[in-house]
Parts: C-alpha cells; sequence; structure tokens
C-alpha cells in the first residue's frame, strides 16, 4: 500500500505545519494536533473540519465517537480508521498513538472509511 494521501498536505507547505504544530504543542502540552480526512474511495461524508485537538489520554475508541457526531452516518454504516495504513487499537490513547505515529510536522495524521482497507 502506498502512503495515505492527505488533502491538509496539498493545502499547505511543510514548513507552515511544521511551525503550527511545534506550536500547538508547546501551547496544548496534554493535547495532540490530529488531522482526520476521508480515505481516497470512501463512501461516507466529508467532516466540516479537519484539524482538531485532542486530550492525550483520550482512547482511540473515545476518539472513534467524537468526529462522527460530525460524520453523518446511517446506523448500518460502519467507520474505520487508519493511521499509516493499519487500523489502530482501540485501547490505545491518542497520546501513545500520537508519539508512535505523528509526523515531522508534529500532527497525527488520521483516515477514515466505510471499508476495513485503505484506500479500497
Amino acid at each position: 500500500p502506498g502512503s495515505m494521501k492527505f488533502q491538509y498536505k496539498e493545502d499547505h507547505p511543510f514548513e507552515y505545519r511544521k511551525k503550527e504544530g511545534e506550536k500547538i504543542r508547546k501551547k496544548y502540552p496534554d493535547r495532540v494536533p490530529v488531522i482526520v480526512e476521508k480515505a481516497p474511495k470512501a463512501r461516507v461524508p466529508d467532516l466540516d473540519k479537519r484539524k482538531y485537538l485532542v486530550p492525550s489520554d483520550l482512547t482511540v475508541g473515545q476518539f472513534y465517537f467524537s468526529p462522527p457526531q460530525r460524520i453523518h452516518l446511517r446506523p448500518e454504516d460502519a467507520l474505520f480508521f487508519f493511521v499509516n495504513n493499519t487500523i489502530p487499537p482501540t485501547s490505545a490513547t491518542m497520546g501513545q498513538l500520537y508519539e508512535d505515529n505523528h509526523e515531522e510536522d508534529y500532527f497525527l495524521y488520521v483516515a477514515y472509511s466505510d471499508e476495513s482497507v485503505y484506500g479500497k
């Protein structure tokens, strides 16, 4: 699988993202900056925002239920989240996920899809 594509990276040059990521981490040490975008080919609605500041101690499972209020799903629709092409364990905290997976711009990138394989 190729690397995940994010519109946020297309919209903002690396230096800008890195400066912003660093600033957020300094100002909010107990929170992590997360970019959440729809995976390519996913048949689910776009979020109305893509940048989130998430408490480090929030579990991945709890995080699943924070953006979906903004993703208008039918009850029968499943939603899968991906970090680096894999589905993170729901018991992990966002802080752990961030430490293990954030990019050099200090953002954690998360994609969501109605398919359990990224970009399928």
